[in-house]
């Protein structure tokens, strides 16, 4: 008989901000994700105590992931934050941060949550109604017949992650790579609604990073062995594919639930073997080449479609399923019944390919919307970092592609931002005053404390004691070295702005960040000289960002705003 407890009740904390339990831990994942922020951030090592593998890393993604987080108030913060990234791929770490640094200035200003909720709301639509802007700043378009700000975009994804170990020479290979990539996964014919195809990523560790590449079609890896006995085939027409998602061993593991009766005369192997030579003779008639299944094919069909010069490949698994069927235009087939003659499809060419020390069979494809990007790498932490990278570049060149704008990126967009909100809110009188639903003193309080937030992100990208400045014309994020000369002169000590857009020879003025300035209103007006020549103009995903602001600024009122945290301790 089970012992029997009483029930315990649920632990209640009230106004679980004002806790400085609660503002430690919050300080502490304020200070774990502002120092993975930017190209020069720090790695992370996450372990669990019962062993497993070792994830080094600095990618918001990967970190939140495998972070353990107890408190109720940091689950609502790291789950809207990984909610974002698994929509958006980017600019995780900047929600985080900006939602930290909210939530503490915040409560530096003594406003009352309702308040503070609603003048944040009204901030955020002010920026966002900017960013969205033709008179925006810090916002450029995308010249879809270039490939200039592409390139740029991917090159300033792969510099801000260091755990991927690469040097300048590798960054620019592996740019190249993904925006070839990229393209091939745009179709030739162009239509209404463009569906974009696929980039397959093929792991490739223990090899150097310039023997990255990329491939048209897909590149299904199996044992030296097995590929040379395929037989080659030779056709100067395209070659007829078919698909199976069933499986073709004769077991009958896909029969469903219930009782199979059979009659003691009946061999039941037999019997499934005479199927599958049914359906080899349908797929000899209808002149099939290629055999492609999911999982397991029985080696006398197999021989038998080798006696009739057809090449059969099993085990190629359920994740190559999609990019296969895009790839050959076959549909699924699933079941060992007659075939429909319109689920066949066909490619161009097959042949053996061999990179490292694996082999592959290679589909090339009659339309290249499938490609594979055979990535290397020298161990499997840095190619982990790596292929997550490029997915995330991956991504952010499709919401660029549907949304062409970029971000001025370098701590540049925040800064800016936070010169406009400062000059909007000090040079007029709000809507939001006007109506009478908040005080001139509040808005300029609460818009100091969004604006420090904002500059705090860009802050983030300083890790090793440089001093932060802002120019005064365009609102730019500078940085120059630590330990100054005592005779400061700017010109000399900066070189360029966080984004490339800007040198220090413009005749600019600079003030030290967050230091007391006049609001000034930040230029508006982007020369298009210096941006099809700069070569390091470092970008940020238009999308992504907004998106990040949007989930920054609502994630803190939800957590301002919260009264009581009640857990159940049974």
């Amino acid at each position: 008989m089970s012992r029997l407890e009483a029930k315990k009740p649920s632990l209640c904390n009230s106004e679980p901000l004002t806790s400085e339990l609660v503002r430690g831990t919050l300080s502490v994942l304020k200070g774990i994700v502002v120092s993975c922020y930017g190209p020069a951030g720090r790695l992370k090592q996450l372990h669990s105590g019962l062993g497993g593998c070792v994830c080094t890393t600095s990618q918001s993604s990967a970190l939140l992931r495998n972070l353990s987080v107890s408190h109720p108030i940091l689950k609502v913060l790291t789950t809207s934050v990984q909610n974002h990234v698994s929509c958006f791929s980017d600019c995780g770490l900047f929600t985080a941060i900006l939602c930290c640094n909210l939530i503490e200035n915040v409560q530096r200003t003594g406003l009352t949550p309702s308040i503070v909720i609603k003048l944040n709301n009204y901030l955020l639509s002010l920026c966002t109604n900017y960013l969205k802007s033709d008179t925006c700043g810090c916002r450029l378009p995308v010249d879809l017949s270039s490939t200039h700000i592409f390139l740029c975009l991917v090159h300033s994804v792969l510099t801000s992650k260091p755990a991927c170990m690469l040097s300048k020479k590798e960054i620019d290979h592996i740019s190249a790579l993904i925006l070839k990539a990229f393209l091939l996964t745009i179709p030739e014919s162009t239509e209404d609604h463009v569906i974009l195809g696929k980039t397959i990523i093929v792991p490739l560790k223990g090899q150097r990073v310039i023997d990255s590449t990329v491939l048209p079609g897909l590149l299904i890896e199996m044992p030296e062995v097995q590929l040379r006995r395929l037989l080659p085939v030779q056709k100067s027409s395209t070659l007829k594919v078919a698909l199976f998602c069933v499986s073709l061993s004769g077991d009958f593991s896909d029969c469903g639930e219930g009782t199979v009766i059979v009659s003691s005369q009946v061999s039941l192997e037999n019997a499934v073997l005479d199927q599958l030579l049914n359906l080899g003779r349908q797929l000899v008639s209808d002149h099939v080449d290629l055999v492609l299944c999911q999982k397991v094919i029985h080696p006398s069909f197999k021989q038998f479609l080798s006696a009739h010069h057809i090449i059969a490949i099993d085990r190629v698994g359920v994740t190559l399923m999609e990019p296969l069927s895009k790839v050959t235009g076959t549909t699924p087939i699933g079941s060992l019944g007659s075939i429909c003659p319109t689920s066949y499809g066909s490619v161009k060419d097959l042949c053996p390919a061999r990179f490292g020390s694996k082999s592959f069979f290679h589909l090339i494809p009659n339309e290249a919307t499938v490609c594979s990007l055979l990535l290397c790498n020298r161990n499997d932490t840095a190619w982990e970092e790596l292929k997550l990278t490029c997915q995330t570049a991956l991504h952010v060149l499709q919401f660029t592609i549907k949304e062409p704008w970029v971000l001025l990126g370098g701590g540049c967009t925040e800064t800016h931002l936070a010169a406009y909100i400062r000059h909007r809110v000090h040079n007029g009188t709000e809507d939001i005053v006007r109506g009478g639903e908040c005080s001139q003193t509040e808005l300029r309080l609460l818009a100091e404390a969004f604006c420090r937030a904002l500059e705090s992100v860009a802050t983030s990208l300083e890790h090793d004691g440089g001093e932060i400045l802002t120019d005064m014309k365009h609102g730019h994020f500078w940085s120059a070295p630590a330990h100054p000369p005592s005779v400061l002169n700017w010109p000399e000590l900066l070189s360029r702005c966080g984004c490339g857009l800007h040198n220090s020879q413009e005749e600019l003025s600079w003030s030290v960040l967050r230091s007391t300035c006049h609001p000034f209103a930040p230029q508006t007006c982007l020369p298009q000289a210096p941006v099809g020549s700069a070569s390091n103009l470092t970008v940020d995903c238009w999308t992504a960002k907004l998106s990040g602001l949007r989930v920054a600024v609502e994630t803190a009122n939800l957590i301002l705003d919260l009264s009581f945290v009640i857990e159940d301790r049974n």
